[in-house]
């Protein structure tokens, strides 16, 4: 992996995972600046992980080769424009977003229409470098700074490339927002426990070592699909197929179906708002 310059627009929870990823792979520490108007912030990873730190956005982004751009959608706006009056040049640097619901267009129209960017739909497993990233590439973006922005975002996990950017959102759907989806579950699933019985504590450690082993099971045997994973340890007429019946009494796939798609219409939905 080429050392390239990376500034760190933005210093909060995602933009930490993902410098402690690369420092974990060998990245050189000095070639990484968090940046952002907190101080605090920035002198936390400068501490944890002996990156650079600065408050002036500027001319950490001149310094840069890379930009990931790691702020609240809400105010991305903001942050660019500044970048642009201040005289950034971004017609020869990377741009990356981590911020959801902003289009490469959007970006493209504050940073520049010719600016290379390169969207990604991160999710919080990346804080213990297990997450699972989607990428989508503006065309201005060469080979060359697509494969460093696969092996940066490999760092904290996994990684897809989508050819759509519409697709973005179904990332979001699967993944970015998913890690809610199983807590919920796993956190009904606790609650039931409880009422049977057991200790907060035994319940939590029921439930987790179970979704843990499953999610295992399921790494560990590519060839075999989920379905007949779940069929493998459903006997006819036993307690596994007493629940699994019931869920599929009340709806559970359509369930899924439904709340999959709400996450992926809001977030084509953002797009329109920033």
């Amino acid at each position: 992996m080429l050392h390239k310059k990376i500034t760190f627009i933005g210093a909060g929870n995602m933009a930490s995972s993902i410098i402690s990823g690369l420092v974990k792979d060998g990245y050189p520490a000095d070639a990484i600046c968090a940046s952002e108007p907190n101080a605090q912030a920035t002198d936390k990873l400068v501490t944890q992980f002996a990156v650079k730190g600065s408050q002036d956005n500027t001319a950490s982004a001149q310094w840069a080769d890379v930009i990931v751009l790691s702020v609240k959608p809400q105010i991305m706006a903001i942050v660019c424009q500044a970048l642009v009056d201040s005289g950034v040049d971004f017609s020869n640097k990377l741009v990356l977003s981590i911020a959801a619901g902003v289009s490469v267009r959007r970006l493209q129209s504050l940073l520049g229409e010719n600016t290379p960017v390169i969207r990604t739909m991160p999710n919080t497993p990346a804080l213990l470098q297990k997450g699972m990233t989607g990428l989508f590439a503006s065309p201005q973006v060469n080979a060359e700074n697509k494969d460093f922005a696969g092996q940066l975002m490999q760092a904290v996990g996994e990684m897809l490339w989508v050819e759509e950017e519409s697709m973005i959102d179904a990332v979001t759907a699967t993944s970015g927002s998913a890690p809610a989806y199983f807590f919920l579950f796993m956190e009904a699933m606790q609650a039931k426990a409880q009422q049977m019985g057991f200790s907060e504590e035994q319940a939590r450690q029921l439930v987790l070592q179970t979704a843990l082993g499953s999610a295992e099971m399921v790494k560990h045997n590519p060839d075999i699909s989920i379905g007949t994973l779940r069929e493998n340890v459903t006997s006819k007429g036993g307690t596994t197929a007493a629940a699994l019946n019931s869920f599929n009494e009340l709806g559970l796939t359509e369930i899924v179906a439904k709340s999959m798609q709400a996450a992926a219409d809001r977030g084509a939905e953002m797009e329109k708002l920033f």
